[in-house]
Protein backbone atom coordinates (compact mmCIF):
# COMPACT_ATOMS: atom_id res chain seq x y z
CA UNK A 1 0.00 0.00 0.00
CA UNK A 2 1.18 3.36 -1.05
CA UNK A 3 1.46 6.21 1.56
CA UNK A 4 -1.37 7.90 0.10
CA UNK A 5 -3.31 4.29 0.11
CA UNK A 6 -3.79 4.57 3.96
CA UNK A 7 -7.95 5.34 3.08
CA UNK A 8 -7.86 1.75 1.29
CA UNK A 9 -7.66 0.29 4.90
CA UNK A 10 -9.81 2.70 6.68
CA UNK A 11 -12.52 2.56 4.51
CA UNK A 12 -13.89 -0.79 5.70
CA UNK A 13 -13.23 0.45 9.66
CA UNK A 14 -13.76 4.20 9.28
CA UNK A 15 -17.08 5.47 8.82
CA UNK A 16 -17.15 4.35 4.93
CA UNK A 17 -19.65 1.11 5.48
CA UNK A 18 -22.66 2.01 3.86
CA UNK A 19 -25.70 3.00 6.10
CA UNK A 20 -29.12 1.88 4.97
CA UNK A 21 -32.20 2.21 5.60
CA UNK A 22 -33.58 0.43 8.79
CA UNK A 23 -37.34 -0.45 9.40
CA UNK A 24 -39.63 0.71 10.98
CA UNK A 25 -38.39 0.85 14.85
CA UNK A 26 -34.43 0.82 15.55
CA UNK A 27 -33.75 -2.86 15.27
CA UNK A 28 -32.12 -2.58 18.68
CA UNK A 29 -34.53 -0.73 20.05
CA UNK A 30 -37.26 -3.20 20.88
CA UNK A 31 -39.72 -1.58 19.14
CA UNK A 32 -42.36 -3.76 16.88
CA UNK A 33 -41.06 -4.48 13.40
CA UNK A 34 -42.83 -4.68 10.51
CA UNK A 35 -44.66 -8.22 8.98
CA UNK A 36 -44.16 -9.58 5.85
CA UNK A 37 -45.40 -7.78 2.70
CA UNK A 38 -47.58 -9.33 -0.06
CA UNK A 39 -45.65 -9.83 -3.20
CA UNK A 40 -47.32 -8.72 -6.18
CA UNK A 41 -47.79 -10.30 -9.64
CA UNK A 42 -45.36 -8.18 -11.42
CA UNK A 43 -42.99 -9.46 -8.42
CA UNK A 44 -44.16 -12.62 -8.48
CA UNK A 45 -43.28 -12.54 -12.35
CA UNK A 46 -40.04 -11.02 -11.57
CA UNK A 47 -38.63 -13.79 -9.00
CA UNK A 48 -40.35 -16.65 -11.64
CA UNK A 49 -37.78 -14.90 -14.24
CA UNK A 50 -34.43 -14.86 -12.13
CA UNK A 51 -35.53 -18.42 -11.25
CA UNK A 52 -35.73 -19.41 -14.74
CA UNK A 53 -32.13 -17.51 -15.25
CA UNK A 54 -30.72 -18.85 -12.50
CA UNK A 55 -31.46 -22.78 -13.63
CA UNK A 56 -30.23 -22.13 -17.13
CA UNK A 57 -27.21 -20.52 -15.50
CA UNK A 58 -26.28 -23.46 -13.59
CA UNK A 59 -27.10 -25.59 -16.59
CA UNK A 60 -24.33 -23.93 -18.75
CA UNK A 61 -21.78 -24.52 -15.99
CA UNK A 62 -22.48 -27.91 -15.24
CA UNK A 63 -20.90 -28.61 -18.88
CA UNK A 64 -17.55 -28.21 -17.42
CA UNK A 65 -14.64 -25.91 -17.00
CA UNK A 66 -12.29 -26.42 -20.24
CA UNK A 67 -9.14 -24.72 -18.77
CA UNK A 68 -5.58 -26.27 -18.98
CA UNK A 69 -4.86 -28.32 -16.36
CA UNK A 70 -1.85 -26.18 -15.52
CA UNK A 71 -4.30 -23.52 -14.13
CA UNK A 72 -3.01 -20.83 -16.10
CA UNK A 73 -5.33 -18.43 -18.24
CA UNK A 74 -5.96 -17.23 -21.63
CA UNK A 75 -4.93 -14.13 -22.59
CA UNK A 76 -7.57 -11.72 -23.36
CA UNK A 77 -8.24 -7.68 -22.86
CA UNK A 78 -10.06 -8.24 -18.96
CA UNK A 79 -9.49 -10.40 -16.86
CA UNK A 80 -11.76 -13.38 -17.17
CA UNK A 81 -13.95 -15.24 -14.27
CA UNK A 82 -12.68 -18.28 -12.62
CA UNK A 83 -15.22 -20.89 -11.43
CA UNK A 84 -14.83 -22.10 -7.41
CA UNK A 85 -14.86 -25.42 -8.47
CA UNK A 86 -12.21 -28.38 -7.26
CA UNK A 87 -9.01 -28.56 -8.62
CA UNK A 88 -7.53 -31.33 -7.39
CA UNK A 89 -4.74 -29.33 -5.12
CA UNK A 90 -5.11 -29.69 -1.71
CA UNK A 91 -6.32 -26.84 0.54
CA UNK A 92 -3.87 -25.46 3.31
CA UNK A 93 -4.01 -26.70 6.42
CA UNK A 94 -1.32 -24.74 8.39
CA UNK A 95 -1.98 -21.46 9.99
CA UNK A 96 0.39 -18.68 11.14
CA UNK A 97 -1.59 -16.45 13.95
CA UNK A 98 -4.65 -17.68 13.38
CA UNK A 99 -4.36 -16.92 9.25
CA UNK A 100 -3.64 -20.21 6.50
CA UNK A 101 -0.57 -20.17 4.94
CA UNK A 102 1.26 -22.06 2.73
CA UNK A 103 -0.39 -21.51 -0.53
CA UNK A 104 0.60 -22.31 -3.87
CA UNK A 105 2.96 -20.47 -6.05
CA UNK A 106 0.34 -20.47 -8.77
CA UNK A 107 -2.27 -18.22 -9.74
CA UNK A 108 -4.76 -20.27 -7.74
CA UNK A 109 -2.49 -19.46 -4.18
CA UNK A 110 -2.47 -16.13 -5.11
CA UNK A 111 -6.25 -16.11 -4.90
CA UNK A 112 -6.74 -18.01 -2.05
CA UNK A 113 -4.11 -16.26 -0.44
CA UNK A 114 -5.79 -12.39 -1.01
CA UNK A 115 -9.37 -14.19 -0.20
CA UNK A 116 -7.69 -15.21 3.48
CA UNK A 117 -6.24 -11.66 3.60
CA UNK A 118 -8.79 -9.78 3.27
CA UNK A 119 -10.82 -11.76 6.14
CA UNK A 120 -7.62 -10.97 8.26
CA UNK A 121 -7.43 -7.45 7.77
CA UNK A 122 -11.22 -6.68 8.01
CA UNK A 123 -11.54 -8.86 11.34
CA UNK A 124 -11.56 -7.54 14.98
CA UNK A 125 -8.05 -8.09 15.25
CA UNK A 126 -7.60 -4.61 13.71
CA UNK A 127 -8.83 -2.99 16.45
CA UNK A 128 -6.31 -4.08 18.65
CA UNK A 129 -2.90 -3.21 18.48
CA UNK A 130 -0.98 -6.28 19.18
CA UNK A 131 -2.97 -8.45 16.92
CA UNK A 132 -2.81 -5.27 14.20
CA UNK A 133 1.01 -5.30 14.63
CA UNK A 134 1.32 -9.44 14.07
CA UNK A 135 -1.17 -9.17 11.30
CA UNK A 136 0.98 -6.41 9.64
CA UNK A 137 4.51 -8.12 9.84
CA UNK A 138 2.71 -11.58 9.01
CA UNK A 139 0.67 -10.54 5.53
CA UNK A 140 3.18 -7.60 4.61
CA UNK A 141 6.49 -7.48 2.56
CA UNK A 142 8.76 -6.33 5.00
CA UNK A 143 9.15 -3.08 3.22
CA UNK A 144 5.25 -2.72 3.36
CA UNK A 145 5.05 -3.35 6.84
CA UNK A 146 7.51 -0.99 7.92
CA UNK A 147 5.47 1.62 5.99
CA UNK A 148 2.68 1.35 6.79
CA UNK A 149 3.08 1.40 10.87
CA UNK A 150 2.61 4.99 11.94
CA UNK A 151 -0.51 5.28 9.14
CA UNK A 152 -2.24 2.43 10.36
CA UNK A 153 -1.43 3.22 14.20
CA UNK A 154 -3.22 6.41 12.65
CA UNK A 155 -6.07 5.09 11.46
CA UNK A 156 -7.03 3.38 14.53
CA UNK A 157 -6.53 6.15 17.17
CA UNK A 158 -8.22 6.15 20.45
CA UNK A 159 -10.55 8.71 19.00
CA UNK A 160 -11.48 6.51 16.01
CA UNK A 161 -12.11 3.71 18.79
CA UNK A 162 -14.21 5.74 20.56
CA UNK A 163 -16.50 6.81 17.70
CA UNK A 164 -16.67 3.08 17.12
CA UNK A 165 -17.75 2.10 21.26
CA UNK A 166 -14.60 0.45 21.54
CA UNK A 167 -12.29 1.38 24.20
CA UNK A 168 -8.42 1.91 23.71
CA UNK A 169 -7.62 -1.67 23.48
CA UNK A 170 -10.48 -2.40 20.82
CA UNK A 171 -12.80 -3.99 23.47
CA UNK A 172 -16.74 -3.55 23.34
CA UNK A 173 -18.90 -2.58 26.21
CA UNK A 174 -19.69 -5.53 28.60
CA UNK A 175 -23.28 -7.21 26.96
CA UNK A 176 -22.54 -5.73 23.96
CA UNK A 177 -20.72 -7.84 20.57
CA UNK A 178 -18.43 -5.95 18.18
CA UNK A 179 -19.15 -7.42 14.59
CA UNK A 180 -16.32 -6.63 11.72
CA UNK A 181 -15.83 -9.29 9.03
CA UNK A 182 -15.15 -9.60 5.49
CA UNK A 183 -16.74 -12.35 3.37
CA UNK A 184 -15.27 -12.73 -0.06
CA UNK A 185 -17.95 -12.86 -2.79
CA UNK A 186 -15.41 -13.95 -5.74
CA UNK A 187 -11.95 -12.83 -6.78
CA UNK A 188 -10.08 -12.47 -10.35
CA UNK A 189 -6.73 -12.18 -11.44
CA UNK A 190 -5.44 -9.01 -12.92
CA UNK A 191 -2.11 -9.71 -13.15
CA UNK A 192 0.20 -12.74 -12.88
CA UNK A 193 4.10 -13.37 -13.17
CA UNK A 194 6.07 -15.87 -11.79
CA UNK A 195 6.64 -13.13 -8.42
CA UNK A 196 3.78 -11.13 -8.38
CA UNK A 197 0.28 -10.79 -8.79
CA UNK A 198 -2.58 -8.16 -8.56
CA UNK A 199 -5.81 -10.21 -7.25
CA UNK A 200 -8.97 -8.56 -6.80
CA UNK A 201 -11.49 -9.74 -3.79
CA UNK A 202 -15.24 -8.51 -4.36
CA UNK A 203 -16.57 -8.58 -0.75
CA UNK A 204 -19.47 -8.08 1.88
CA UNK A 205 -18.31 -6.62 4.73
CA UNK A 206 -20.34 -6.35 8.16
CA UNK A 207 -19.27 -3.67 11.12
CA UNK A 208 -21.03 -2.34 14.03
CA UNK A 209 -21.96 -2.85 17.38
CA UNK A 210 -24.54 -5.26 18.53
CA UNK A 211 -26.29 -4.28 21.90
CA UNK A 212 -29.15 -3.06 23.42
CA UNK A 213 -27.56 -0.13 23.75
CA UNK A 214 -25.55 0.53 20.56
CA UNK A 215 -26.59 3.32 18.43
CA UNK A 216 -24.12 2.17 15.77
CA UNK A 217 -26.42 -1.26 14.77
CA UNK A 218 -24.47 -3.80 12.53
CA UNK A 219 -24.66 -3.16 8.33
CA UNK A 220 -22.97 -4.02 5.54
CA UNK A 221 -21.12 -2.89 2.58
CA UNK A 222 -19.86 -4.19 -0.91
CA UNK A 223 -16.27 -3.57 -1.38
CA UNK A 224 -13.54 -4.55 -3.83
CA UNK A 225 -10.30 -4.82 -2.42
CA UNK A 226 -7.26 -5.24 -4.60
CA UNK A 227 -4.11 -6.62 -3.25
CA UNK A 228 -0.33 -6.56 -5.31
CA UNK A 229 1.17 -9.42 -4.19
CA UNK A 230 4.72 -11.07 -4.43
CA UNK A 231 6.07 -13.90 -3.89
CA UNK A 232 8.87 -13.95 -0.79
CA UNK A 233 10.45 -16.62 1.58
CA UNK A 234 7.63 -19.22 0.02
CA UNK A 235 4.86 -17.28 0.75
CA UNK A 236 2.48 -14.86 -1.07
CA UNK A 237 2.92 -10.89 0.70
CA UNK A 238 1.18 -7.92 0.50
CA UNK A 239 3.05 -5.28 -1.07
CA UNK A 240 0.55 -2.36 -1.48
CA UNK A 241 -3.53 -2.77 -1.17
CA UNK A 242 -6.37 -0.31 -2.55
CA UNK A 243 -10.44 -0.08 -2.00
CA UNK A 244 -13.22 0.63 -4.05
CA UNK A 245 -16.82 1.12 -3.17
CA UNK A 246 -18.97 -2.06 -5.14
CA UNK A 247 -20.02 -3.01 -7.32
CA UNK A 248 -23.37 -3.24 -4.70
CA UNK A 249 -27.04 -5.12 -5.46
CA UNK A 250 -29.85 -3.80 -4.61
CA UNK A 251 -30.76 -4.10 -1.22
CA UNK A 252 -33.55 -6.79 -0.71
CA UNK A 253 -36.75 -6.39 1.71
CA UNK A 254 -35.01 -8.36 4.25
CA UNK A 255 -35.98 -7.48 8.16
CA UNK A 256 -33.48 -5.85 10.29
CA UNK A 257 -32.29 -8.59 12.65
CA UNK A 258 -32.27 -7.94 16.71
CA UNK A 259 -29.21 -7.38 18.65
CA UNK A 260 -29.37 -10.61 20.27
CA UNK A 261 -29.84 -12.46 16.46
CA UNK A 262 -26.63 -10.64 15.54
CA UNK A 263 -24.46 -11.53 18.46
CA UNK A 264 -25.62 -14.90 18.22
CA UNK A 265 -25.08 -15.51 14.56
CA UNK A 266 -21.69 -14.05 15.01
CA UNK A 267 -20.96 -16.10 17.94
CA UNK A 268 -22.12 -19.85 15.70
CA UNK A 269 -21.35 -18.83 12.41
CA UNK A 270 -17.14 -19.14 11.80
CA UNK A 271 -15.70 -17.90 8.78
CA UNK A 272 -13.43 -20.22 6.14
CA UNK A 273 -10.59 -21.07 4.95
CA UNK A 274 -10.35 -20.03 1.18
CA UNK A 275 -8.42 -22.52 -0.60
CA UNK A 276 -9.28 -24.58 -4.15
Amino acid sequence: MNPGDEQAYTDYGDTGHTRTRLPEGDPYGGAPRRGPRRSSPRSLVTVVGVVVLLIAAIAFASRGDHSSADGSTTKSDKPAAAPTAATGTRPVDAKSGGVPTGFSHTEQGAQSAASNYAVALGSTDMFNKDNRDALLHLLYTSEAATRLQGPMDQAYSTDFLAKMGLDASGNPPKGSTFVSRVTPIGTTVQVYTDNDARVAVWYVGLIGMAGSSSTDPVTSSWKTWTFDLKWSDGEWKIASDTQKDGPAPVPGDDKAATSDEISKAIEEYGGFTYAR
